[in-house]
């Protein structure tokens, strides 16, 4: 038996209070004992996300959070800019095209950040969209886009901001009420350190109100019952009670933590990943680099397709490799969540010994010198 390590950006590592929450006798979610549960999950969401509003939860995965914020902010025919660059940001755009919703596609190039003032052109040039859609890290490039002056820029016009931070929440800095993000939406299976299975929307107030007009068809995902069921600490439908009840233990350890020293965490572990790899002499991907999760170039004559599996099955090490055009020429390291130093070690020299097995030129030992130089330096 071989101890298996998960460095992909989603499903993450859990901690042991989660599993051991997962393996408890599941309660009915329609009790005071699991209100009260859902209650102190509501009030611990807030605080992750950093707002005041509610933070409704779904069962479903993060792309059913993201379906919600599209139907419920958006009526068939209106206008919305779409920020490309990545698989996950190509998503905004199917979504919109699925409710019949005109886009506006602002075009990123594959490990570059967007400019902001493409924003405000974009937003300048048609005045009728009602949505401007980005994702916060873009998880399959590894860029983590600049939310605070798109935010800024989104604020002084009628569009509201809708924001992909499945990955980057609790990863890369995210101020949702003070940025001015609209519609906040991440899952369960990155930084929050939990199985997939559950997903969340927080809207602001100018949100809600597009809510309440919207005509886009919705039943399952309609945010106007999640929030009539939150007065009453409850949902609409079935909740997944012993996702929930793990939840709660997940966000109890990060508010003992602190969000804060989380991300001051994840950030280190993130800077000390890739002084890793650049010791190698291998490059990174991301112009914008995420905390989240760091995106590598192949070296030449390197399929790494070919560097993840190797790595798979002969280290007992997952990693994640690159998606459309990316692939087998990208991979990437999570750095998240429950995801630590040690791990990320085992990771770095799984890296270079696959990489001197497949005939690349790497001195061994090099990154995981400069790796414990700065996680020794904090």
């Amino acid at each position: 038996m071989h101890k298996q390590y998960l460095l992909t950006p989603g499903p993450t590592p859990l901690p042991p209070q989660v599993q051991e929450a997962l393996g408890r006798p599941i309660i009915h979610h329609r009790t005071a004992e699991y209100r009260a549960l859902f209650k102190r999950v509501q009030q611990g969401l807030q605080t992750v996300v950093q707002t005041t509003q509610p933070v409704v939860v779904f069962t479903s995965s993060g792309t059913g959070a993201m379906e919600a914020s599209v139907c419920n902010l958006l009526s068939p025919g209106e206008t919305a800019v779409v920020i490309l660059g990545g698989k996950f940001a190509e998503r905004w755009k199917d979504l919109c095209a699925a409710y019949e919703v005109k886009v506006i596609p602002i075009s990123v190039s594959y490990g570059e950040a967007v400019d902001p003032q493409q924003v405000r052109e974009a937003l300048k040039a048609h005045p009728e969209a009602s949505a401007v859609f980005s994702t916060l890290c873009e998880t399959s490039t590894g860029v983590v886009h600049d939310m605070q002056t798109i935010g800024s820029i989104v604020r002084e016009t009628n569009a509201v901001l809708v924001v992909d931070a499945i990955s980057g929440l609790l990863a890369d800095e995210c101020r949702t009420e003070a940025w001015g993000i609209d519609a906040l939406v991440s899952g369960s299976q990155k930084g929050l350190m939990l199985p997939p299975g559950l997903a969340f929307l927080s809207l602001s107030p100018k949100a809600w109100k597009r809510a309440e007009a919207a005509k886009s068809p919705r039943y399952y995902f309609d945010m106007r019952a999640y929030k009539k069921a939150l007065v009453d600490d409850d949902t609409p439908y079935t909740s997944s009670v012993s996702l929930v009840v793990a939840l709660d233990a997940a966000l109890q350890a990060i508010l003992a933590e602190g969000v804060e020293a989380f991300l001051k965490r994840s950030a280190l572990l993130a800077n000390a990943t890739r002084a890793g790899i650049q010791a190698m002499g291998l490059k990174l991907f991301a112009k914008r680099p995420s905390n989240g999760v760091t995106a590598v170039r192949a070296p030449e004559g390197v399929d790494t397709k070919k560097l993840v599996k190797q790595i798979q099955d002969r280290y007992q090490v997952t990693l994640a490799g690159g998606q459309g055009e990316m692939a087998g020429k990208v991979f990437r390291i999570a750095h998240m969540g429950y995801i630590g130093a040690f791990d990320l070690l085992v990771a770095l020299a799984s890296v270079e010994l696959s990489l001197i097995e497949l005939g690349a030129s790497v001195t061994p030992g090099q990154g995981l010198k400069a790796f414990q130089g700065l996680i020794g330096a904090r």
